[in-house]
């Protein structure tokens, strides 16, 4: 049965948070910030924070930095997912991926459907592998962000959830994890 199982050790996770924007900054930034609440209050630590401009190569740079830093196991972004012209995450992200994880879209959607209905096709949620760190991409509302946390990504980084969880996958954690 899949869940949280206590037998097992919880470990935390380091993990970076980026905003994509063009008019938010640290103080209107509550989908980041809502993000950064729901992973502390989990026990992860924050990694880093950033709020970049929706622009391919601001967003690329950022990300090659944290996806060489060893101390950032997940990137997760906020932003940049829809169909307005200036909504580059997908194109920005998907370049940089060595590896798609195709059911967190699914996955996303699905949880989103239970909350906003077909508003959900509204998202071009994704995430994959880059070298060993793993990026999630969630729509910038904090609705979006509460569910992609909360419905998904909780028990996805959490080492206790069975029957296997993706903390296993981070290169730190391997061995670590049953």
């Amino acid at each position: 049965m899949a869940g949280i199982d206590d037998r097992f050790d919880f470990l935390p996770l380091n993990i970076a948070v980026m905003t994509i924007s063009d008019t938010r900054d640290e103080s209107t930034d509550t989908s980041g910030g809502l993000l950064i609440d729901r992973l502390t209050g989990a026990g992860h630590a924050l990694a880093d924070r950033a709020i970049v401009k929706d622009e391919v190569p601001a967003i690329q740079a950022r990300l090659r930095d944290w996806i060489a830093d060893p101390g950032v196991d997940v990137i997760l972004t906020t932003g940049g997912t829809g169909f307005a012209p200036r909504d580059v995450t997908p194109e920005a992200v998907r370049p940089l991926l060595d590896r798609v994880m195709d059911g967190f879209s699914v996955v996303f959607h699905q949880a989103s459907q239970t909350t906003v209905g077909v508003a959900t096709l509204q998202s071009r949620a994704l995430a994959g592998q880059a070298g060993e760190t793993f990026i999630f991409c969630v729509p910038g509302s904090t609705g979006a962000c509460r569910d992609a946390w909360d419905l998904v990504l909780d028990a996805e980084l959490d080492s206790r959830f069975r029957p296997c969880s993706l903390v296993g996958q981070i290169p730190r954690c391997r061995g670590i994890c049953p």
